[in-house]
Protein backbone atom coordinates (compact mmCIF):
# COMPACT_ATOMS: atom_id res chain seq x y z
CA UNK A 1 0.00 0.00 0.00
CA UNK A 2 1.12 3.56 -0.95
CA UNK A 3 0.80 4.18 3.03
CA UNK A 4 3.72 1.90 3.77
CA UNK A 5 6.02 2.82 0.99
CA UNK A 6 5.66 5.86 1.91
CA UNK A 7 6.35 5.95 5.31
CA UNK A 8 9.77 3.79 4.41
CA UNK A 9 10.35 7.14 1.86
CA UNK A 10 10.24 9.47 4.71
CA UNK A 11 11.78 7.79 7.18
CA UNK A 12 15.42 9.13 8.36
CA UNK A 13 18.44 6.64 8.38
CA UNK A 14 17.42 4.80 5.65
CA UNK A 15 16.99 4.96 1.72
CA UNK A 16 16.10 3.02 -1.25
CA UNK A 17 18.72 0.30 -0.65
CA UNK A 18 18.32 0.23 3.20
CA UNK A 19 14.80 0.42 2.72
CA UNK A 20 14.66 -2.81 0.35
CA UNK A 21 17.10 -5.07 3.17
CA UNK A 22 14.36 -4.20 5.56
CA UNK A 23 11.45 -5.32 3.18
CA UNK A 24 12.96 -8.67 2.64
CA UNK A 25 14.00 -8.89 6.36
CA UNK A 26 10.48 -8.19 7.03
CA UNK A 27 9.43 -9.92 4.59
CA UNK A 28 6.74 -6.79 3.65
CA UNK A 29 6.95 -3.17 3.27
CA UNK A 30 3.71 -3.13 5.61
CA UNK A 31 5.80 -5.14 8.21
CA UNK A 32 8.49 -2.97 7.59
CA UNK A 33 6.93 -0.24 8.76
CA UNK A 34 6.33 -1.84 11.74
CA UNK A 35 9.68 -3.57 12.30
CA UNK A 36 10.95 -3.84 16.22
CA UNK A 37 14.38 -2.95 17.45
CA UNK A 38 15.39 -6.20 17.35
CA UNK A 39 14.61 -6.90 13.76
CA UNK A 40 16.37 -3.45 12.88
CA UNK A 41 19.58 -4.46 14.48
CA UNK A 42 19.90 -8.01 12.07
CA UNK A 43 19.10 -5.83 9.01
CA UNK A 44 22.67 -5.30 7.09
CA UNK A 45 23.70 -1.67 7.27
CA UNK A 46 21.57 -1.25 10.02
CA UNK A 47 22.88 -2.97 13.19
CA UNK A 48 23.14 -2.09 16.82
CA UNK A 49 24.28 1.43 16.48
CA UNK A 50 21.28 2.53 14.24
CA UNK A 51 18.42 0.96 15.36
CA UNK A 52 17.00 2.15 17.91
CA UNK A 53 17.33 5.61 15.97
CA UNK A 54 15.43 3.92 12.73
CA UNK A 55 13.20 2.58 14.87
CA UNK A 56 11.92 5.89 16.24
CA UNK A 57 12.34 7.42 13.03
CA UNK A 58 10.14 5.12 11.39
CA UNK A 59 7.32 5.78 14.17
CA UNK A 60 7.16 9.05 13.18
CA UNK A 61 7.04 8.89 9.68
CA UNK A 62 3.82 6.61 9.82
CA UNK A 63 2.06 9.83 11.95
CA UNK A 64 2.95 12.14 8.97
CA UNK A 65 1.76 9.62 6.55
CA UNK A 66 -1.58 10.95 6.12
CA UNK A 67 -1.23 14.88 5.88
CA UNK A 68 1.13 14.04 3.21
CA UNK A 69 -1.05 12.68 0.89
CA UNK A 70 -3.88 14.94 1.58
CA UNK A 71 -1.81 17.91 0.95
CA UNK A 72 -0.17 16.31 -1.81
CA UNK A 73 -3.67 15.68 -3.18
CA UNK A 74 -4.58 18.84 -2.28
CA UNK A 75 -1.77 20.12 -5.15
CA UNK A 76 -3.06 18.06 -7.51
CA UNK A 77 0.06 15.36 -7.04
CA UNK A 78 0.11 11.18 -7.12
CA UNK A 79 2.27 9.20 -6.23
CA UNK A 80 3.83 6.28 -8.04
CA UNK A 81 5.29 3.37 -5.85
CA UNK A 82 7.07 -0.15 -7.13
CA UNK A 83 3.65 -1.96 -6.85
CA UNK A 84 2.39 0.49 -9.45
CA UNK A 85 2.18 -0.46 -12.91
CA UNK A 86 3.24 3.11 -14.01
CA UNK A 87 6.41 2.69 -12.18
CA UNK A 88 9.08 3.52 -14.70
CA UNK A 89 10.25 0.03 -15.49
CA UNK A 90 13.90 1.15 -16.40
CA UNK A 91 14.15 2.46 -13.33
CA UNK A 92 13.22 -0.25 -11.29
CA UNK A 93 16.97 -2.25 -13.17
CA UNK A 94 19.12 0.76 -11.15
CA UNK A 95 20.43 -0.43 -7.86
CA UNK A 96 18.86 1.91 -5.68
CA UNK A 97 15.37 2.79 -7.15
CA UNK A 98 13.54 5.59 -5.41
CA UNK A 99 10.35 3.82 -2.88
CA UNK A 100 7.67 6.67 -3.88
CA UNK A 101 7.47 8.96 -6.97
CA UNK A 102 5.77 12.15 -6.70
CA UNK A 103 4.47 12.81 -10.03
CA UNK A 104 2.50 16.24 -11.30
CA UNK A 105 1.35 14.98 -14.64
CA UNK A 106 1.33 11.68 -15.95
CA UNK A 107 3.79 8.74 -16.79
CA UNK A 108 3.17 7.19 -20.34
CA UNK A 109 4.24 3.37 -21.29
CA UNK A 110 5.95 5.92 -24.36
CA UNK A 111 8.71 7.27 -22.03
CA UNK A 112 10.23 3.91 -22.08
CA UNK A 113 11.42 5.22 -24.85
CA UNK A 114 13.38 8.74 -22.51
CA UNK A 115 16.51 9.98 -23.69
CA UNK A 116 17.80 12.60 -20.34
CA UNK A 117 19.86 16.03 -21.56
CA UNK A 118 22.31 17.39 -18.83
CA UNK A 119 24.70 19.96 -19.58
CA UNK A 120 26.07 23.01 -17.80
CA UNK A 121 23.83 25.67 -16.05
CA UNK A 122 25.58 28.67 -17.01
CA UNK A 123 25.60 27.25 -20.94
CA UNK A 124 26.52 29.28 -24.16
CA UNK A 125 24.11 30.29 -26.37
CA UNK A 126 25.25 27.49 -28.79
CA UNK A 127 24.89 24.89 -25.65
CA UNK A 128 21.14 26.67 -25.62
CA UNK A 129 20.74 26.45 -29.11
CA UNK A 130 21.67 22.25 -28.97
CA UNK A 131 19.72 21.94 -26.11
CA UNK A 132 16.64 23.20 -27.63
CA UNK A 133 17.15 21.79 -30.99
CA UNK A 134 17.90 18.31 -29.65
CA UNK A 135 15.30 18.22 -27.34
CA UNK A 136 12.78 19.04 -30.09
CA UNK A 137 14.06 16.58 -32.76
CA UNK A 138 14.11 14.09 -30.24
CA UNK A 139 10.74 14.68 -29.00
CA UNK A 140 9.34 14.99 -32.73
CA UNK A 141 10.82 11.36 -33.19
CA UNK A 142 9.23 9.82 -30.65
CA UNK A 143 11.65 10.04 -27.72
CA UNK A 144 10.38 11.42 -24.13
CA UNK A 145 13.20 14.37 -23.32
CA UNK A 146 14.09 13.60 -19.38
CA UNK A 147 16.12 16.55 -17.41
CA UNK A 148 16.33 18.05 -14.46
CA UNK A 149 14.81 21.39 -14.60
CA UNK A 150 17.70 23.25 -13.70
CA UNK A 151 19.06 26.68 -15.55
CA UNK A 152 20.96 26.28 -19.15
CA UNK A 153 21.00 23.56 -20.72
CA UNK A 154 17.83 21.75 -18.75
CA UNK A 155 15.91 23.91 -19.31
CA UNK A 156 16.61 24.29 -22.76
CA UNK A 157 15.90 21.00 -23.71
CA UNK A 158 12.55 20.85 -21.88
CA UNK A 159 11.30 23.93 -24.00
CA UNK A 160 12.40 22.05 -26.96
CA UNK A 161 10.54 19.10 -26.48
CA UNK A 162 7.71 21.05 -26.11
CA UNK A 163 7.73 22.97 -28.95
CA UNK A 164 6.71 19.47 -30.38
CA UNK A 165 2.93 18.96 -30.87
CA UNK A 166 2.54 15.65 -28.72
CA UNK A 167 6.11 15.87 -27.39
CA UNK A 168 7.07 14.69 -23.94
CA UNK A 169 9.51 16.06 -21.14
CA UNK A 170 10.00 14.96 -17.65
CA UNK A 171 11.72 17.05 -15.18
CA UNK A 172 13.35 14.98 -12.31
CA UNK A 173 13.70 17.76 -8.79
CA UNK A 174 16.12 17.53 -6.40
CA UNK A 175 13.73 19.09 -3.82
CA UNK A 176 10.00 18.61 -2.71
CA UNK A 177 7.55 19.19 -5.52
CA UNK A 178 6.39 21.79 -4.20
CA UNK A 179 9.60 23.77 -3.87
CA UNK A 180 10.30 25.24 -7.38
CA UNK A 181 13.68 25.36 -7.83
CA UNK A 182 15.02 27.25 -9.32
CA UNK A 183 12.48 29.57 -8.50
CA UNK A 184 12.29 31.52 -12.20
CA UNK A 185 11.27 28.46 -13.71
CA UNK A 186 7.80 28.10 -11.84
CA UNK A 187 5.86 28.75 -15.30
CA UNK A 188 8.33 25.96 -16.94
CA UNK A 189 7.27 23.52 -14.49
CA UNK A 190 3.65 24.32 -14.98
CA UNK A 191 3.96 23.72 -18.49
CA UNK A 192 6.15 20.78 -18.50
CA UNK A 193 3.38 19.14 -16.03
CA UNK A 194 1.21 19.58 -18.92
CA UNK A 195 3.26 18.06 -21.27
CA UNK A 196 4.52 15.08 -19.17
CA UNK A 197 5.64 15.53 -15.79
CA UNK A 198 7.60 16.95 -12.85
CA UNK A 199 8.78 14.34 -10.34
CA UNK A 200 10.55 13.89 -7.55
CA UNK A 201 11.44 11.46 -4.74
CA UNK A 202 11.74 13.80 -1.72
CA UNK A 203 8.85 14.56 0.86
CA UNK A 204 6.93 17.51 0.08
CA UNK A 205 8.67 20.78 1.70
CA UNK A 206 11.96 19.45 0.95
CA UNK A 207 14.49 22.00 0.00
CA UNK A 208 17.12 22.21 -2.70
CA UNK A 209 19.87 21.14 -0.82
CA UNK A 210 23.16 20.26 -2.53
CA UNK A 211 23.32 16.89 -1.60
CA UNK A 212 20.10 16.19 -3.47
CA UNK A 213 21.05 16.60 -6.78
CA UNK A 214 23.45 13.81 -7.12
CA UNK A 215 20.62 11.47 -5.87
CA UNK A 216 18.38 13.67 -8.44
CA UNK A 217 20.72 12.67 -10.93
CA UNK A 218 20.49 9.14 -10.69
CA UNK A 219 16.79 9.29 -11.57
CA UNK A 220 17.02 11.15 -14.63
CA UNK A 221 19.80 8.69 -15.82
CA UNK A 222 17.38 5.59 -14.48
CA UNK A 223 14.55 7.20 -16.72
CA UNK A 224 16.57 7.11 -19.82
CA UNK A 225 17.62 5.02 -22.46
CA UNK A 226 20.84 7.01 -22.65
CA UNK A 227 22.11 9.99 -21.68
CA UNK A 228 23.07 13.44 -24.11
CA UNK A 229 25.85 15.81 -22.66
CA UNK A 230 25.62 19.09 -24.14
CA UNK A 231 28.10 21.58 -22.08
CA UNK A 232 30.00 20.71 -19.18
CA UNK A 233 32.99 21.97 -17.47
CA UNK A 234 35.13 18.80 -16.04
CA UNK A 235 33.86 19.34 -12.79
CA UNK A 236 30.43 19.27 -13.67
CA UNK A 237 27.37 17.36 -12.31
CA UNK A 238 26.52 16.49 -15.53
CA UNK A 239 29.45 14.37 -15.93
CA UNK A 240 28.89 12.22 -12.66
CA UNK A 241 25.53 11.32 -14.26
CA UNK A 242 27.21 10.26 -17.44
CA UNK A 243 29.42 7.95 -15.07
CA UNK A 244 26.63 6.86 -13.65
CA UNK A 245 24.60 6.41 -16.44
CA UNK A 246 27.54 4.29 -18.20
CA UNK A 247 29.31 2.16 -14.68
CA UNK A 248 25.99 1.29 -12.98
CA UNK A 249 23.11 1.61 -14.69
CA UNK A 250 24.75 0.11 -18.07
CA UNK A 251 22.92 3.45 -20.27
CA UNK A 252 24.63 4.36 -23.18
CA UNK A 253 26.68 7.64 -22.96
CA UNK A 254 26.38 10.63 -26.01
CA UNK A 255 28.22 13.75 -26.32
CA UNK A 256 27.82 16.50 -28.60
CA UNK A 257 31.33 18.54 -29.31
CA UNK A 258 31.62 22.10 -29.08
CA UNK A 259 33.63 25.19 -29.67
CA UNK A 260 37.30 24.46 -28.56
CA UNK A 261 38.07 27.80 -26.81
CA UNK A 262 35.32 27.49 -24.29
CA UNK A 263 35.95 25.61 -21.33
CA UNK A 264 32.50 24.22 -21.29
CA UNK A 265 33.16 21.87 -23.82
CA UNK A 266 35.79 20.15 -21.79
CA UNK A 267 33.19 18.09 -20.32
CA UNK A 268 31.61 16.41 -23.58
CA UNK A 269 35.45 16.72 -25.20
CA UNK A 270 36.66 14.21 -22.47
CA UNK A 271 33.70 12.06 -22.82
CA UNK A 272 34.23 11.72 -25.99
CA UNK A 273 37.81 10.75 -26.36
CA UNK A 274 36.91 8.44 -23.13
CA UNK A 275 34.31 6.49 -25.66
CA UNK A 276 31.52 8.29 -25.72
CA UNK A 277 29.24 8.31 -28.76
CA UNK A 278 29.92 11.61 -31.25
CA UNK A 279 26.20 13.38 -31.16
CA UNK A 280 25.28 15.82 -34.46
CA UNK A 281 22.27 14.19 -35.15
CA UNK A 282 19.27 12.49 -33.93
CA UNK A 283 20.20 9.25 -36.04
CA UNK A 284 23.26 8.86 -34.25
CA UNK A 285 21.00 8.68 -31.47
CA UNK A 286 19.31 6.20 -32.37
CA UNK A 287 22.03 4.14 -33.36
CA UNK A 288 23.37 4.37 -30.45
CA UNK A 289 20.89 2.98 -27.95
CA UNK A 290 19.92 -0.28 -30.03
CA UNK A 291 17.17 -2.28 -29.36
CA UNK A 292 15.43 -2.69 -25.40
CA UNK A 293 16.84 -5.17 -23.37
CA UNK A 294 14.86 -8.46 -24.32
CA UNK A 295 13.15 -8.60 -20.86
CA UNK A 296 11.92 -4.80 -21.42
CA UNK A 297 8.65 -4.76 -24.16
CA UNK A 298 10.28 -2.81 -26.78
CA UNK A 299 8.06 0.28 -27.47
CA UNK A 300 7.57 2.02 -31.20
CA UNK A 301 9.31 5.26 -31.81
CA UNK A 302 7.51 5.97 -34.91
CA UNK A 303 4.18 5.83 -36.49
CA UNK A 304 5.19 4.58 -39.39
CA UNK A 305 8.44 2.30 -39.91
CA UNK A 306 9.38 0.05 -43.01
CA UNK A 307 11.44 -2.37 -41.98
CA UNK A 308 14.24 -2.72 -43.34
CA UNK A 309 14.65 0.64 -44.62
CA UNK A 310 16.16 3.24 -41.96
CA UNK A 311 13.99 5.16 -39.56
CA UNK A 312 12.50 8.38 -40.67
CA UNK A 313 12.26 11.20 -37.54
CA UNK A 314 8.63 11.93 -37.76
CA UNK A 315 8.72 15.84 -37.81
CA UNK A 316 5.00 17.25 -36.27
CA UNK A 317 3.93 20.96 -37.39
CA UNK A 318 1.94 23.51 -35.40
CA UNK A 319 -1.10 25.18 -37.35
CA UNK A 320 1.06 28.30 -37.07
CA UNK A 321 4.14 26.13 -38.61
CA UNK A 322 2.47 24.64 -41.74
CA UNK A 323 0.87 27.99 -42.48
CA UNK A 324 4.25 29.33 -42.78
CA UNK A 325 5.12 26.54 -44.79
CA UNK A 326 2.90 26.62 -47.32
CA UNK A 327 3.52 30.32 -47.90
CA UNK A 328 6.90 29.31 -48.95
CA UNK A 329 8.39 28.98 -52.09
CA UNK A 330 12.08 28.16 -53.50
CA UNK A 331 12.37 31.63 -54.08
CA UNK A 332 13.37 33.11 -50.63
CA UNK A 333 11.07 35.71 -49.21
CA UNK A 334 11.39 37.84 -46.15
CA UNK A 335 9.61 37.98 -42.94
CA UNK A 336 7.52 41.37 -44.05
CA UNK A 337 6.11 39.42 -46.60
CA UNK A 338 5.82 36.12 -44.92
CA UNK A 339 3.73 37.89 -42.29
CA UNK A 340 1.31 39.66 -44.68
CA UNK A 341 0.89 36.46 -46.17
CA UNK A 342 0.08 34.38 -43.30
CA UNK A 343 -1.80 36.91 -41.62
CA UNK A 344 0.37 35.98 -38.31
CA UNK A 345 1.57 38.46 -35.59
CA UNK A 346 5.68 39.27 -36.87
CA UNK A 347 6.94 37.47 -32.91
CA UNK A 348 5.04 34.78 -33.82
CA UNK A 349 6.28 33.99 -37.74
CA UNK A 350 10.00 35.33 -36.11
CA UNK A 351 9.26 32.19 -33.49
CA UNK A 352 8.29 29.65 -36.09
CA UNK A 353 10.70 30.46 -38.38
CA UNK A 354 13.46 29.74 -35.78
CA UNK A 355 12.09 26.39 -34.77
CA UNK A 356 11.38 25.36 -38.45
CA UNK A 357 15.15 25.95 -39.10
CA UNK A 358 15.65 23.76 -36.59
CA UNK A 359 13.48 21.26 -37.86
CA UNK A 360 15.06 21.02 -40.94
CA UNK A 361 11.98 22.29 -42.71
CA UNK A 362 12.93 26.07 -43.74
CA UNK A 363 16.25 27.48 -44.44
CA UNK A 364 17.54 30.96 -43.88
CA UNK A 365 19.33 32.61 -47.07
CA UNK A 366 20.82 36.22 -47.24
CA UNK A 367 20.49 37.91 -44.24
CA UNK A 368 16.76 37.68 -42.83
CA UNK A 369 15.10 35.71 -46.37
CA UNK A 370 13.50 32.30 -45.81
CA UNK A 371 12.88 29.40 -48.24
CA UNK A 372 10.94 26.26 -47.79
CA UNK A 373 13.46 22.73 -48.02
CA UNK A 374 11.65 19.87 -49.48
Amino acid sequence: MLEHWLTLSMTDGIGPILSRRLIERAGSAEAACGASVALLRTVEGIGTSKASKIAASLAEARGKVVAEIEKARSLGVDFVTPEDEAYPHLLQTIPDPPLVLYVKGTLEPRDLNAIAIVGARKCSFYGREQAERFGMMLAGAGFTVVSGGARGVDSAAHRGAMSVTNGRTLAVMGSGIDVVYPPENRELFDQISDHGAVISEYPLGTPPIAENFPKRNRVVSGMSRGVLVIEADERSGALITARQAADEHNRVVMAIPGRVDNPQSAGPHKLIRQGATLVTRVEHIIEAIGALDASIPEMPLFEHRDEPAPPKIVTILSDHQQTIIDSLSIDPQDVDTITERTQLEVSIVLRELTLLTLKGRVKRVNGQRYVRVG
